[in-house]
């Protein structure tokens, strides 16, 4: 019986970012041996600026109508999305739209799916970030119109009970903002650090870009001492262990 996992992802085009990627990729193998794992790029846009770089990685439906021309059986369909959004929607239902087509097709939950999953995040976040005396970390999340964005401030109210008035999370789309935080922020040392799964082009431009509208010049105008971190989630080995149970539990459903 030929079973297989796809790996399914936003994508980036920075190739320095794509290794943020490439790391969750590696634990979610590892995790599954005897597994075909494929990799899938949901953004059209990214797709075709990799395809004009030479790089052609297929979109999730096309990397399932080639399992399924090779007799694949069963599939998990394992995004490394960081919440439910409009993104994870339109995965799950194309992925629901091919399923008739395979003997068994799951499509595994985003990082964030629940309340256990926020709480141990913020666990991570706490030990990865030790608190330092006057300084503040700034955690810049995508941001979605989506209900899901409610997991950004669920996240900062874990860090909060938790005792880490130092660490905070804002969005470049979404709720709570950078502004939200300006006035506690004033004049501290401030590490940005990117809530993605990659440091992309939110990480290089808006977060820690030159311009007067990015993140760290903000920040500078309001008289903080500003540092960029510009690796994703995707390399820190906690968080590809919550990815790694993700895709155990998928497959627990008869993958």
């Amino acid at each position: 019986m030929k079973s297989a996992i796809v790996m399914t992802s936003f994508g980036t085009s920075v190739p320095q970012a794509q290794e943020d990627i490439a790391a969750v990729e590696g634990a979610l193998a590892a995790a599954a041996p005897g597994y075909r794992c494929v990799r899938a790029f949901t953004s059209p846009t990214i797709r075709k600026i990799l395809a004009g770089r030479g790089t052609s990685v297929p979109s999730m439906t096309q990397a399932l109508e080639r399992l399924r021309g090779e007799g694949t059986e069963r599939v998990a369909v394992q995004p490394t999305h960081l919440l439910y959004g409009f993104e994870y929607d339109r995965l799950k239902t194309q992925a629901q739209a091919v399923a008739p087509c395979f003997q068994a097709l799951r499509v595994g939950r985003p990082l964030l799916a629940g309340t256990e999953d926020i709480l141990a995040f913020a666990g991570g976040l706490c030990q990865t970030y030790p608190a330092q005396e006057g300084g503040a970390v700034v955690f810049m999340g995508h941001g979605t119109g989506h209900f899901a964005n409610a997991v950004y401030p669920a996240l900062q109210t874990a860090l909060s009970l938790r005792g880490r008035e130092d660490l905070f999370v804002a969005t470049v789309e979404g709720w709570p903002a950078l502004e939200d935080w300006l006035p506690r922020l004033a004049g501290r040392e401030v590490r940005l650090v990117p809530l993605m799964l990659v440091a992309g082009e939110h990480a290089k431009k808006d977060m820690a870009g030159g311009g007067p509208d990015s993140w760290k010049s903000r920040l500078e105008g309001a008289g903080c001492r500003v540092s960029c971190a510009l690796t994703g989630l995707g390399r820190l080995d906690w968080v590809q262990q919550m990815y790694r149970q993700r895709l155990l539990e998928t497959l627990s459903e008869g993958i």
